[in-house]
Order: C-alpha cells, then sequence, then structure tokens
C-alpha cells in the first residue's frame, strides 16, 4: 500500500527525446511499469508503485546534474551493466562518491541520474 505522507516524492517528469527508447531503457535496466494513460501519454511506475511520472519531449534534458535523483538498486555492478546493456551509459563509476555505494548514469536522451545501493549492514 503506497504511503501518502506530506512531503513525499510521488511524481517525476523525465525529459526525453524518443519516449519509446526512454520507455524500453528504465523498463529494461530497471524494470518499472508502463503505461499509456487515457490523454495517450507514456508514463511510468517505479518499482515500488509509490512514484509514478511520463515522459515529456520538448524540454531540454539535464546533461549535468543540477537537480539529481537517485534510484536504489540491489545491486550496484549488475545495475551498472543493466544500463549499459539498455542504451545508457555510466558517466561517474562506482567508487567516486564513497564511502557512499554510488554511480551516475546517463540516459539515452542524456539526463544524468544517480544510482544507489545501501551499505551491507554488518
Amino acid at each position: 500500500m503506497p504511503h501518502n505522507k506530506n512531503g513525499k516524492i510521488c511524481y517525476l517528469e523525465l525529459p526525453a527525446s524518443n519516449v519509446d527508447k526512454s520507455a524500453a531503457f528504465y523498463s529494461g535496466a530497471f524494470g518499472w511499469n508502463m503505461r499509456t494513460r487515457g490523454d495517450g501519454s507514456r508514463a511510468f511506475d517505479d518499482t515500488t508503485g509509490e512514484v509514478s511520472g511520463s515522459f515529456v519531449t520538448g524540454r531540454s534534458t539535464s546533461p549535468s546534474p543540477g537537480l539529481l535523483f537517485y534510484i536504489m538498486v540491489d545491486d550496484i555492478d549488475k545495475a551498472c551493466k543493466a544500463v549499459e546493456a539498455n542504451g545508457g551509459r555510466i558517466v561517474q563509476p562506482v567508487g567516486a562518491d564513497a564511502p557512499e555505494i554510488t554511480a551516475r548514469f546517463a540516459d539515452p536522451a542524456g539526463n544524468v541520474i544517480g544510482l544507489y545501493q545501501e551499505p551491507k549492514r554488518q
């Protein structure tokens, strides 16, 4: 059940030059659910079902971090491989933000987004 709390981030609009390519990327790399809204636009839900969004055309992409969000992953090395296998590219490798376990990638439209893996508990 979604946690509807005041202040929660709930919706993203991702700039895309090719909506189908971006939808295939996020579905393939992260398992996001893609759907078509009533107005015909492509929308997505993350794997938790708590964050939704849509792909927007005609808007500038974010090729260098200003606002930067991170996608949580179980295994950052596998996630980096999935990014590359689905048409993205790693622009900041794992280790640059040590001791945090992060990386950054550019999606097919050129947006730079982060990956984050929680440290293993000892």
